[in-house]
């Protein structure tokens, strides 16, 4: 799982009972978002937008139906 947030509020805004699904957060980069950038999984608009809304992002592996797609050409 990946959990987008606003750098300067870190994960204030993520419920409680998310966060403990999550076990230990562990940073992993530090992304500039814009509406030209391309993300590999999501529409950057939609994050951009949930971010603003909702204070995060929540990125969730892909389905094994995803993968075996995306092995077969198909996604």
């Amino acid at each position: 799982m990946y959990l987008y947030v606003e750098k300067s509020r870190g994960v204030e805004d993520v419920p409680a009972e998310l966060l403990s699904r999550f076990g230990e957060l562990i940073p992993v980069m530090l992304l500039p978002l814009s509406p030209e950038r391309k993300l590999a999984r999501a529409d950057v608009n939609d994050v951009l937008a949930c971010i603003e809304k909702q204070g995060f992002y929540l990125q969730m592996p892909p389905t094994m139906a995803e993968l075996l797609a995306r092995e077969n050409g198909r996604g």
